[in-house]
């Protein structure tokens, strides 16, 4: 292979899935993981597979991408999340773009194949969800509002065929719990940034969400999964929308029990900085 590739994980208690991922990674030139000092075997597992283990209290998605960013030493950088994992199918491939030459391009994206309650989802908005994870690093940057983040890359984009596997939540449960921190996260950074509340928003976008989902994208070739998926996709765009307008609905009555992080100006008006 003619040039060289840094992989890098972030990881926050992720001894169950983590291993895995690394497995998958062993191809690469080199591996980085960055941990946000995890209180279970995540760290250790992590140093089975490389010396280049770090740990940094957490900055947000956005922050702990760029963070590890300039901890690489090989011109090309893949990101992994620790719950994911680069198919053989997909490895074969990147391997032999490299082999050939990368010429024109900066950067390369994939698809990401979901495994959900056993089964993998093939429909949806889940599926193909094409994310850019391999790009050079003199040409891409980290962007994003949290906790979503996004690859920029400066040039060319090639998209491969084959994908990362994604091993998401662990049952509903977890499915739920992590809309509910991810939607808190999403409306707080929004309020923060002055968007207000429509009510346009919560009664529209939660159903077209749910429709084009399951409907539109065809999530019902999914089954029951694909009904679930779409529905709890809804659920989290409509839990987004209710607490952004309860953050407004706090700050003109000046409730006391406030949510705990507010990152600005805005929050110590609310006096709950």
């Amino acid at each position: 292979m003619l040039e060289r590739i840094s992989a890098c994980v972030i990881a926050f208690n992720e001894e169950r899935k983590i291993r895995r991922c690394l497995q998958s990674l062993t191809w690469c030139d080199e591996i980085i993981v960055l941990d946000s000092f995890s209180t279970d075997h995540t760290v250790e597992i992590c140093k089975e597979f490389s010396q280049r283990v770090y740990q940094h209290e957490w900055l947000g998605y956005v922050g702990q991408r760029n963070l590890v960013r300039e901890m690489y030493t090989h011109p090309w950088i893949l990101f992994l999340d620790s719950d994911e994992e680069v198919s053989p199918a997909l490895r074969e491939e990147i391997l032999a773009e490299f082999d050939r030459g990368t010429g024109p391009f900066f950067g390369y994206e994939f698809p990401r194949q979901v495994y959900y309650l056993g089964k993998w989802i093939r429909h949806g908005e889940w599926f193909p969800d094409v994310k850019l994870r391999l790009f050079r690093k003199d040409r891409g940057r980290t962007e994003g509002q949290e906790p979503h983040d996004k690859v920029i890359v400066n040039g060319p984009v090639k998209r491969l065929r084959n994908p990362i596997w994604h091993y998401t939540y662990d049952d509903i449960r977890d499915h739920l719990e992590t809309l509910n921190r991810f939607s808190t996260i999403t409306a707080q950074q929004r309020f923060v940034q002055g968007e207000g509340f429509r009510w346009v928003d919560l009664l529209f976008r939660p159903p077209f969400r749910f429709l084009r989902g399951y409907f539109l994208k065809g999530g019902f070739l999914d089954g029951t999964h694909g009904f679930i998926v779409a529905l709890l996709s809804a659920f989290g765009a409509f839990m987004k929308y209710a607490k952004l307008w309860e953050l407004g609905l706090r700050q003109k009555r000046n409730f006391k029990e406030l949510p705990e992080t507010y990152p600005d100006h805005r929050a110590r008006k609310l006096g709950i900085e």
